[in-house]
């Protein structure tokens, strides 16, 4: 491996700009943008896709026929009046509604406790919010100069990381806001995480079809691994330990990366019927979760490469009418959620199989979700510039989430019952 390149932590006004994973093919001509960045702000709705590697616009996902508003601090949006409401007539379900981007918000988390929010938009910017009267703390200095496609959080929720179709992954304090670092690459970077101990961080490539591994405290490679995957990555994530790392892509494959050895530890190949959009492992690390375009959610044990097609996994693929973008799994592993181009934010009971609940609201795709570590709250992020925030602390006692439940608990008695005639008369 060659020897990486270095630059100061300490010096946010330098470039440390990596080796390149790949010779690149050649320059992109400015303002256009590869086919491959749509999986992960599109919502991954479900087309067929040829291999195609250019866009004919700034904005790669064309989503307004303007390019994205670069707001000035006099000119920023204040939030809305916090609003509180049901969010459909049997399920009770109080939210907040977090009007402050100008664009698609496509990366939402919870952080400090689950008393602030932080996001990614499209336009541009990185906020962080206060969880509980909803107003923008800061707005990030030295931001990208193009759409935002992802952010992530260290877990003690110190650094702030977010990766941009300029190329870039920039780092801030989050306490002082200060800008750490950036690193510019030679391709565009589709998806960026910590590891949870917060010494690494992932990049996924978009037109090389690699990862980065990087020291997030020396800025320096750790690992470069060419053509991972066959086609445009679209997700990567460590497992809980920061040892491994998970990566699934447009070309409906798996693949587990091993950190210390420096090499591939499992490949699932056609995992979905159709491209896979986001993967998150359960705190554990003995399950995957992977979302796709087929419209369906499955969850995998990662040791063996088996997909769990019994018990609760199976009815996983029964929750949206549209391809899933999104999915993330509650500390405890208790429950899931996903969001998809439906619109919706599906609850799914993981222990007993089923879709509990299926938050509406939204004006358009939800691009990302995220849950408290207190489980009492899911935040979603959408193209129709608002992020929602939900309180399902007593979701057990609505009446949809009962009904439902009492529906799941007749279909298994009528299972079991069809089960035991057929074994009486074979």
């Amino acid at each position: 491996m060659a020897s990486p390149r270095r630059c100061s932590p300490t010096a946010p006004d330098r470039e440390c700009k990596l080796p390149p994973p790949s010779a690149p093919a050649g320059e992109y001509p400015p303002g256009k943008l590869s086919w491959g960045t749509l999986a992960r702000a599109l919502g991954r709705f479900r087309l067929s896709i040829p291999h195609t590697r250019l866009l004919a616009t700034l904005d790669p996902l064309a989503l307004d026929r303007e390019p994205p508003l670069q707001l000035s601090p006099e000119k920023q949006q204040m939030p809305e009046k916090l609003i509180w409401g049901d969010q459909e007539p049997l399920s009770k379900i109080p939210f907040k509604i977090l009007s402050g981007h100008e664009h698609a918000v496509s990366t939402c988390h919870f952080c400090v406790d689950d008393t602030k929010l932080l996001s990614g938009s499209h336009d541009c910017t990185v906020k962080l919010w206060d969880a509980v009267d909803g107003s923008v703390v800061r707005n990030f200095e030295h931001r990208p100069k193009a759409p935002v496609v992802e952010c992530s959080i260290t877990a003690d929720s110190s650094r702030v990381i977010a990766a941009s179709y300029d190329k870039t992954v920039r780092a801030w304090d989050l306490e002082t806001g200060k800008l750490l670092w950036k690193v510019r690459y030679d391709t565009f970077i589709v998806s960026c995480k910590f590891s949870p101990d917060g010494k690494y961080v992932v990049s996924g490539f978009d037109v090389d079809h690699g990862i980065c591994i990087m020291d997030a405290e020396n800025i320096t490679t750790v690992s470069v691994i060419k053509d991972h995957h066959t086609r445009t990555i679209t997700s990567c994530c460590f497992d809980p330990d920061s040892q491994r790392v998970a990566s699934v892509s447009l070309d409906r494959c798996i693949k587990i990366w091993d950190v210390t050895s420096q090499a591939t530890l499992l490949t699932i190949t056609k995992a979905h019927s159709n491209a896979i959009s986001n993967c998150c492992f359960t705190f554990s690390g003995h399950f995957l979760c992977t979302s796709s375009w087929d419209k369906n959610l499955k969850i995998w044990n990662v040791h063996t490469g088996e997909f769990r097609n019994r018990g609760a996994c199976v009815t996983l693929m029964q929750g949206h009418e549209g391809s899933v973008s999104s999915c993330h799994f509650a500390r405890d592993s208790s429950f899931l959620i996903s969001g998809g181009f439906d619109r919706t934010v599906a609850i799914w009971d993981v222990a007993e199989g089923y879709r509990k609940l299926s938050l509406k609201g939204h004006n358009d795709w939800v691009m990302d979700v995220a849950i408290s570590n207190n489980k009492k709250w899911i935040l979603s992020a959408s193209k129709d510039t608002t992020m929602r925030l939900w309180n399902i602390e007593e979701i057990d006692q609505i009446p949809l989430v009962i009904k439902y439940k009492k529906a799941m608990g007749l279909k298994v008695k009528q299972e079991k019952k069809e089960a035991y005639l057929k074994l009486k008369q074979g």
